[in-house]
């Protein structure tokens, strides 16, 4: 994609209408779906060129801005993973089917490092580019070019080989390897030269890996530009409900509140639900010898809901599947999604007991955030961003360790507001 076609793909998810792009969604469950990342003005007004990628990046760097060594370690681990995931493709070969993905995503986080290094010296990214194709001569004939690309920076007329893919991957491993060496050495400090010198070579090495690898920087860039505020947004604007549109009957209920209350007969402990007085679901149990509360995981789905507008599970029990439209009946509301569901709780439960349910987290990793969101691809939720992950997810656990902590009360859920609370309290009969 172009950096024109990213902001004009841009403009028009951010500028779609809710209805429309829930009949979109109705006639084409399959589609494709990106989240709806809103990018800062840097980005959104040119597309990402050399300059808007690197001031884009200075937005979401968290690191202290006097801090160098932290993102040059940064830089050397993440070529350390592009060296593995080319590793992993010699070893596995054919068996490694994402390696296209994974390799762009992980040049794509060396570039966000890259940059990082870069604005603390105070250098430009365009002029760095530009300097890496000079020689002695000419070598400061350069100045800001705002409108130059990464696709500029690569032929892409490389003819792909084992043996220059190796070459340039050494390369790039080594060129890195001298810049930790000189950090060491404490040789960095106030030499903006020295830095620049550093990654002039390393830009070099990277281009060189791109072509042999034949994956595109424009690409990668991009790419990294839409997981980056996917996972540290701008602002947090929540993208449409997903069933806006739908008669009544078929849509997940704006606000609606749900008693949890666990029971002990013949020494059998188990978890019932209601809703406006009525059971909804099967009695719940641990389904497993070693007790951890996680019949009281149905809270997670409710969070689902509320801050991915997406919970097959609710559906079903609630009883407002689409059935209007066979396609998303089948796809979206049927079996397949709900155990794709259930998986993701079984499978983030199981991460937050290693880690006491995520007390007193403010963020997840993003390992984490980005295995799950592998695990819907194909699904409704492959359209939200990152946060809104780790907001459902957090806002699911905090409420769960309640109910651990209450073993029975009412939860709360705002759809519109994207709101979850939780109350303690005995059972009535409750709207």
């Amino acid at each position: 994609m172009s950096r024109r076609g990213l902001v004009d793909d841009h403009k028009r998810v951010a500028s779609s209408d809710p209805s429309a792009a829930s009949i979109a969604s109705t006639n084409d469950a399959t589609r494709e779906r990106k989240p709806m990342v809103v990018f800062p003005d840097e980005v959104a007004d040119i597309g990402v060129t050399l300059c808007s990628y690197q001031r884009a990046a200075v937005l979401t760097d968290k690191m202290p801005p006097a801090d160098l060594s932290t993102p040059i370690l940064g830089l050397f681990g993440e070529v350390g993973s592009v060296v593995a995931a080319v590793k992993k493709k010699r070893r596995d070969t054919a068996a490694y089917v994402s390696y296209g993905r994974t390799l762009r995503e992980e040049l794509g986080d060396v570039l966000w490092y890259f940059c990082a290094i870069a604005s603390r010296a105070g250098l430009d990214l365009s002029i760095l580019a530009q300097r890496v194709s000079r020689m002695l001569n000419d070598w400061d004939q350069v100045e800001q070019d705002e409108f130059g690309s990464f696709d500029d920076l690569q032929s892409m007329t490389t003819v792909a080989s084992e043996d220059l893919a190796l070459a340039a991957m050494t390369q790039l491993a080594t060129r890195t390897s001298d810049l930790v060496y000189d950090l060491h050495k404490d040789r960095l400090r106030d030499n903006r030269d020295a830095i620049s010198a550093h990654l002039v070579f390393i830009l070099r090495a990277l281009i060189a890996v791109a072509d042999a690898m034949e994956v595109s920087l424009q690409e990668a860039a991009e790419d990294n530009l839409r997981k980056v505020f996917s996972r540290w947004p701008i602002e947090r604007r929540y993208p449409p409900r997903i069933d806006i549109g739908l008669p009544l009957n078929e849509r997940l209920p704006s606000r609606f509140t749900v008693f949890i209350e666990e029971h002990t007969i013949n020494g059998k402990t188990y978890v019932l639900q209601k809703r406006n007085g009525v059971i909804i679901g099967d009695r719940l149990t641990d389904n497993k010898g070693e007790k951890d509360d996680y019949r009281f995981h149905d809270v997670f789905h409710v969070a689902y809901a509320v801050h991915l507008g997406w919970s097959p599970v609710l559906r079903a029990l609630f009883r407002v599947k689409r059935k209007s439209h066979p396609n998303l009946d089948e796809t979206e509301d049927g079996s397949r999604a709900v155990l794709t569901e259930e998986g993701i709780a079984t499978f983030v439960f199981g991460r937050a007991l290693e880690r006491d349910l995520f007390a007193d987290l403010e963020h997840l990793d993003y390992d984490l955030l980005k295995l799950v969101s592998d695990l819907v691809r194909g699904f409704e939720p492959e359209g939200c961003m990152l946060w809104q992950w780790e907001r459902a997810i957090l806002d699911g656990f905090r409420v769960f360790r309640d109910l651990k902590r209450h073993r029975r009360g009412y939860v709360k859920a705002d759809l519109d507001a994207h709101t979850l609370v939780f109350e303690p309290g005995l059972d009535k009969e409750y709207d």
